[in-house]
């Protein structure tokens, strides 16, 4: 099967755009893996897959698959990418689109310097829609892992986010502690893990341990969900600029205000390349 396909990125964030709306594509676990691959095949952290919309008030349905196979809710940079790709292959002249996920529905919008915002709505705090085993909803959390004790907020923005501050992002135990969070038995469907450092009210410094793709140099959602968690907890203004491996997002949430405020994000996407690949020739 010969697929057509864009590799675009989000501050690093890398990303196979694939248009299911003027090709035929059924994607598997393994058919992922594949196009993932970065020694046998294009290589990137999540697999982005453009559909026609099932609602009447969606322009598109996105599909978010990560590099282990698994599909996920949402993915913050990627969206990003969803509407700069959707305007360049032909599929819409909008500036604006509504867009159905697995996490709920997204409006991404281009702005006039090329950047995009997305609104992802309201975070979601409760701990049973995350998933998050925890008697009842707080503001802090004590996390027992690998034998010590690791104060996170628990909260979606699209995916489930365990965030914690940290000293120092660059010592951060993001490699080793970040797949035990991951795993942890009081999320049952795993978890996105945030290491934030607080710069001062309107910057922070952010790795994340993305469930199913491992550390990225940026994530989006985990962007908002670390900006969301420095306001809850007092040490954030409502705009903040977040700086990640792979280069800086803007995020602003009035929560403080009103708690149903959607959190947008903002930032620039690139387009890397364009081709065809076989997938009968990929290896995992």
């Amino acid at each position: 099967m010969l697929l057509r396909f864009t590799k675009m990125h989000g501050q690093g964030n890398d990303f196979v755009m694939l248009d299911g709306v003027s090709q035929r594509i059924e994607l598997t676990p393994g058919i992922v893996r594949r196009l993932a691959n970065r020694h046998f095949g294009i290589g990137c952290d999540q697999v982005l897959l453009v559909e026609p919309a099932s609602r009447a008030d969606c322009d598109f349905r996105y599909r978010i698959f990560n590099a282990d196979g698994g599909e996920v809710e949402q993915c913050g940079n990627g969206a990003r990418c969803f509407v700069d790709f959707v305007r360049h292959i032909g599929l819409t002249g909008k500036g604006s689109i509504r867009v159905e996920t697995l996490g709920g529905v997204i409006e991404p919008s281009v702005n006039a310097d090329g950047t995009v915002t997305v609104n992802f709505g309201a975070p979601r705090f409760e701990p049973a829609t995350l998933p998050f085993l925890a008697g009842q909803r707080e503001d802090a959390y004590a996390l027992e892992v690998d034998g010590r004790t690791v104060t996170i907020l628990a909260l979606a923005i699209g995916n489930p986010h365990a965030v914690q501050r940290v000293d120092d992002v660059d010592t951060a135990p993001v490699a080793t502690l970040g797949p035990l969070i991951e795993h942890h038995p009081r999320f049952p469907q795993r978890v996105n893990a945030g290491f934030m450092q607080v710069i001062d009210r309107t910057h922070i410094r952010l790795r994340v341990w993305e469930r199913g793709a491992g550390e990225t140099l940026a994530c989006g959602t985990g962007a908002c969900a670390a900006v969301v968690t420095g306001i809850r907890w007092g040490l954030l203004d409502e705009t903040v600029h977040v700086a990640a491996r792979g280069g800086e997002l803007t995020v602003t949430w009035p929560g403080l205000h009103d708690p149903m405020a959607p959190v947008l994000m903002r930032g620039a996407t690139a387009r890397v390349f364009t081709g065809e690949v076989e997938l009968s020739e990929l290896k995992e």
